[in-house]
């Protein structure tokens, strides 16, 4: 599953308590471009979950005294080690999420520059009274085990931003892929395995039932999931029962705003990029475009030329910008959104089409000034299928942007910065951007509003959510 290197992506096994093993019972994983069997994957059992929380619990209790400088030296020596390998885990990520290597490339460099962002930042010690007499300070002290659920659309980007928030602020993680995409996140535990005491990053392969026994697990403090809105309220449900901390980062249904001002050659290959970057498969990208009546024939027109420039293949092939949907549940669901548009008779200004004879390849779509209630504008297609609709006046376009239960991101397009800046702060959304979408940082907080999460990733305030409160009340007289 790609080249030799000193890490080897040959072999893939569970790590718990710094030792790799494998199960009684595997499972496959398959590229989404070919339908090929990736190679075998353990499935872990609840014994397996047992060892790995005794053995993070364990751990927790020396690491979590460690200095947060040795905490940070560890983590940038393991983002060095992880940069020496990009080009293996780029390939192998192409091969199990399907995502064209150009873009796997990038999401294995943003995780490097993840950890170190994340790494870097200082979580605050606050002194919120000091007198004569005393002195109050606010402090955050780590939770103890932490684990993270990782989706299949960013395996590797995702599995870092949750491993690197957690360690360094003094907590251990159990990370549990997907598993539809279980090979880079095993191996990014191995490789952590030089850098970290025993029991302080596991990796967990597993089937569906393992994400309730995370959540179920008393030894467990925290849960970080990232995922569909439905089974977002499935984990928050579950983590009650424990009083588990957890942070859900869900589901979104991102409307751009495309003001008449707007010079269009420029706009229409930024947006027309964003809307289908990985296939539509990102929780933020862009899945309603509202273009000004007054310039939507041109937007159009030329949002389609562009479309159809961008190479549809194996992520594999140099150039390809469209690679498979990743897995035959979600292209189904995907061809199901593309009947639905059919079957209502909207019209389609680009008319895609689902083959998965080879793999699971769904041609984008584009759909013409639909009406508000079609599926194609209610639902998060999480394909490469886009509703493209008109608007008229600002009032208009607000109510009908920030319609629906999600609230992830939002974007505003317009030469007119007040007026840009007058719309966005209305979006109801946790991200709101101007002239551009889905800009991440990892000193920037991330989360949604409404259906679309609870808390934040990333950022000092992503620091705090693998941390208790604790206020030290400091009287100096005895």
């Amino acid at each position: 599953m790609g080249p030799a290197s000193r890490l080897g992506f040959t072999t893939f096994l569970n790590v718990i308590n710094g030792d790799l093993e494998s199960t009684a019972h595997t499972r496959n994983g398959v590229n989404p471009a070919t339908k090929e069997p990736n190679p075998p994957v353990p499935v872990a059992t609840s014994s397996d979950l047992d060892r790995a929380v005794v053995a993070a619990e364990t751990a927790f209790q020396r690491w979590s005294q460690v200095p947060v400088e040795e905490r940070r030296t560890a983590l940038f020596a393991y983002a060095d080690a992880l940069n020496a390998e990009k080009e293996g885990f780029t390939n192998l990520l192409t091969r199990e999420q399907g995502k064209p290597l150009a873009q796997a490339a990038f999401e294995v460099e943003s995780a490097v520059m993840w950890i170190k962002g994340l790494a870097s930042l200082e979580l605050p010690e606050t002194v919120l009274e000091e007198t004569a007499e005393r002195k109050i300070v606010q402090r955050f002290v780590p939770l103890g085990v932490a684990a993270a659920i990782v989706p299949w659309n960013f395996p590797v980007l995702l599995a870092i931003g949750k491993l690197t928030s957690a360690l360094v602020t003094g907590n251990c993680i159990i990370i549990k892929p997907s598993p539809f995409t279980p090979y880079c996140a095993l191996k990014l535990a191995e490789l952590a395995i030089p850098f970290f005491p025993k029991g302080v990053v596991q990796a967990l392969s597993g089937e569906d039932n393992l994400g309730p026994l995370l959540t179920q697990h008393p030894g467990i403090r925290k849960i970080s999931f990232t995922g569909s809105t439905e089974t977002g309220k499935l984990v928050g449900a579950s983590c009650a029962n424990t009083l588990k901390h957890c942070t859900l980062e869900l589901g979104g249904n991102d409307p751009a705003i495309v003001c008449d001002n707007v010079d269009i050659d420029q706009v229409v290959p930024k947006l027309g990029v964003l809307c289908f970057l990985n296939c539509g498969q990102i929780c933020m990208a862009i899945k309603r475009v509202y273009v000004h009546e007054s310039v939507y024939e041109e937007f159009r027109d030329k949002l389609v030329a562009f479309v159809k420039s961008l190479p549809i293949g194996d992520g594999m092939d140099s150039g390809t910008f469209f690679g498979p949907i990743q897995n035959q549940l979600q292209y189904s669901k995907a061809k199901d959104l593309l009947e639905s548009v059919a079957s209502e008779g909207l019209k389609t200004a680009l008319k895609g089409t689902a083959t998965d004879l080879a793999g699971y390849f769904v041609h984008p779509t584009i759909v013409d000034n639909p009406p508000d209630d079609a599926r194609v504008v209610v639902e998060e297609p999480f394909a490469p299928i886009l509703p493209l609709l008109k608007w008229s006046t600002e009032e208009e376009v607000i109510t009908r942007a920030n319609a629906g239960p999600t609230g992830l991101g939002g974007s505003v397009w317009s030469r007119d910065l007040d007026r840009a800046h007058r719309l966005a702060r209305r979006l109801c959304t946790g991200s709101v951007w101007v002239n551009t979408h889905f800009s991440v940082a990892p000193h920037v907080p991330f989360g949604g509003h409404k259906e679309s999460g609870l808390g934040v990733e990333w950022g000092v305030e992503g620091l705090k959510a693998y941390c208790n409160s604790q206020t030290l009340w400091l009287y100096k007289n005895v």
